[in-house]
């Protein structure tokens, strides 16, 4: 079987991209592959929030990779640089810098594209979404 790690660079409900690499990761999973980590990059990132409140009746993209990484020990991983630009503040992040609020879910965590790197090093794809 394959190791797999997933980037994601569409924002949630601004592009079909996440939807798109979350079936393609349950997928793979389901067939018996393994999938290493998924890594938000750009816009991607806006996956990451922990106030995104869809419509009841609207698929919830948000709960869906917090249950994807809780199931299936799948590491979610926001790029740092990129989180940071577009207002998306961990934990951690908030208490380096002094900011009393976060709004990243605690199943990510920061990283840097090192991360996307040593990932692309120890799996068999790299798959972009």
């Amino acid at each position: 079987m394959s190791t797999f790690i997933l980037q994601v660079s569409g924002k949630a409900y601004g592009s079909a991209a996440p939807v798109h690499a979350l079936r393609f990761a349950k997928a793979a999973i389901d067939e018996g592959h393994h999938i290493l980590r998924v890594f938000f990059y750009q816009d991607g990132v806006l996956n990451a929030s922990s106030l995104g409140s869809p419509a009841s009746d609207e698929f919830n993209i948000y709960k869906a990779w917090q249950e994807l990484a809780k199931r299936h020990k799948v590491e979610l991983v926001n790029c740092v640089s990129a989180a940071l630009r577009r207002g998306m503040v961990s934990k951690e992040e908030a208490e380096t810098q002094g900011l009393s609020h976060w709004n990243v879910d605690d199943h990510f965590h920061n990283g840097g594209l090192g991360e996307l790197v040593s990932g692309i090093a120890k799996a068999d794809r790299l798959v972009c979404f």
